[in-house]
């Protein structure tokens, strides 16, 4: 007798087709950015981030003749550069940037990719050989998690306790700051003690370093609002699907209203990786 399909079948929901197009990838080359940007060891770090902004990428490869010799990334902005308060202008990406470059082969899976990018601390070169053929990210990573034991834990014992907060009123320059010295990639932000945003590094890039707009602006006016947030619970399959979809790297933890933490996508890869 025929099988009759049930309703999840005959109308399966985006989630579920998405899913379906992402479990198919299981190599480093299905899945990373084949647009691989470069820059020099002589450019400044302003120049960088401007690249990085108008790219809406958080990380360049430099090259010296040709030759793949490092990374610098929108972190190394943050940590080694504002928060210390230097001047981007006057410091120079060989100043700044990782050497050597953390590699891996094309044909890795995705499951090395992750362990490898989690031991090493780091965005992975990806090599055919002595070519550079693209780059993986922690985001590259999430699109493609599997349903598999370590992914259908809950994010509670992945996730940050401890969220950084600040009231909207709080300057772009001074939250840079915050984020530099606390090594993190965004803050809440709140109005009347409530959170109703978030600001991230990636915001800092594209919104002000690359348009050259006053770090002295309010960092209320820039945030990305309403709030995206998952419930405590949340397996890490699950988290990986909601950050894929509505392109985002960072998920507030909510509890009865309450903010409980906050999980990013490589706080999900470091799950994957176990």
């Amino acid at each position: 007798m025929k099988r009759v399909k049930s309703l999840r079948e005959e109308f399966p929901s985006v989630i579920d087709r998405a899913y379906a197009q992402f479990k198919k990838r299981r190599l480093v080359e299905d899945i990373m950015s084949k647009e691989v940007v470069t820059i020099t060891p002589e450019a400044s770090m302003a120049e960088a981030s401007r690249v990085m902004g108008a790219k809406h990428i958080g990380s360049l490869i430099v090259e010296v003749e040709g030759k793949p010799v490092g990374i610098v990334t929108e972190r190394d902005l943050l940590s080694k550069i504002l928060a210390k308060g230097k001047d981007p202008e006057r410091v120079s990406v060989r100043e700044v940037m990782s050497s050597p470059l953390i590699t891996i082969e094309p044909t890795a899976t995705i499951k090395k990719a992750a362990q490898t990018m989690i031991s090493k601390k780091g965005r992975l070169a990806v090599f055919r050989g002595e070519k550079l053929v693209g780059v993986i990210t922690a985001s590259d990573l999430i699109k493609s998690l599997p349903e598999s034991p370590e992914t259908l834990m809950t994010v509670n014992s992945v996730m940050t306790k401890k969220v950084i907060m600040v009231p909207g009123n709080t300057s772009v320059g001074e939250v840079s700051k915050i984020m530099g010295e606390e090594r993190i990639g965004s803050v809440i932000v709140t109005k009347e003690g409530k959170p109703f945003g978030i600001f991230t590094e990636r915001d800092l890039l594209t919104t002000f370093l690359t348009r050259g707009k006053p770090l002295k602006s309010r960092v209320g006016d820039a945030v990305s609002s309403p709030l995206i947030t998952i419930p405590l619970g949340t397996s890490v399959h699950q988290t990986a699907l909601t950050m894929a979809l509505k392109h985002i790297r960072r998920l507030p933890i909510i509890k009865d209203d309450e903010m409980v933490g906050i999980v990013t996508a490589r706080d999900l890869v470091e799950a994957y990786a176990r």
